[in-house]
């Protein structure tokens, strides 16, 4: 049982993964990179035998069989990622079937937002897109000015930009950034240099970049200076 094979002296949690493709991958071994044990669990022989020495325990399972995940132990696991993606019905079934055994934290992958939307009525907690969010990052580091960017759900978006030209050699309570464009610049980070929080006389070089924030439409229209 998972219970056992898991019994752990620290607070690093150990965490089920379902699902060994690139996504199911990637979770994986960031998970281990920080320390956390991992249970991984995919249908295909391949995949597990190739991750076989990568992860804590990688096993061979059908994760839409209830019997299977319970002799699993899944249930003693406060935490699960359901990274299957094109199977949707092994998907939903998966989910299903972790919040039939009480998994207090359900991750899951969704390639359409009505994939999504039955991820959230079968039981998972928080439903990730990583395909929309790629690309979403990458269109707006191409046209944007943005090299990183979180958008709530509110409509309300963190970035991370370069400062744009307007804003060099000046303070910001000279440049004014709130007061024209409506957005916070939260703090700076320049090159070699700590990250500091943004206060009305920093002084702002060139080259230096900000962590911004604000409604996404005023956060696109203030990042889209930077390719002036």
């Amino acid at each position: 049982m998972a219970r056992h094979l898991f019994k752990r002296n620290n607070g690093d949690m150990p965490v089920l993964v379902i699902g060994l493709g690139r996504f199911g991958y990637a979770v994986c071994a960031s998970l281990v990179r920080q320390g956390h044990e991992v249970l991984a669990i995919d249908s295909d022989p391949v995949l597990v035998q190739r991750y076989a020495d990568d992860f804590t325990h990688v096993v061979l399972a059908d994760a839409t069989d209830d019997d299977a995940l319970e002799q699993l132990g899944v249930g003693d696991f406060e935490h699960a990622v359901v990274a299957i993606g094109n199977d949707i019905e092994a998907s939903v079934l998966t989910t299903l079937s972790l919040a039939k055994a009480e998994v207090a934290s359900i991750w899951a992958r969704a390639v359409s937002h009505k994939h999504g939307e039955i991820l959230n009525r079968v039981g998972a907690h928080r439903v990730v897109y990583p395909e929309t969010s790629v690309g979403e990052q990458v269109a707006h580091a191409i046209v944007g000015g943005m090299s990183q960017y979180l958008e709530f759900e509110d409509g309300f978006t963190i970035a991370r930009m370069t400062a744009p030209r307007e804003t060099w050699n000046k303070t910001f309570d000279e440049s004014g950034v709130r007061t024209k464009y409506g957005v916070t610049v939260v703090g700076l980070k320049r090159k070699g240099k700590d990250f500091v929080y943004a206060k009305p006389d920093t002084l702002v070089e060139p080259g230096d970049e900000f962590v911004v924030a604000g409604l996404t439409r005023k956060i696109e229209t203030f990042c889209a200076l930077t390719s002036e």
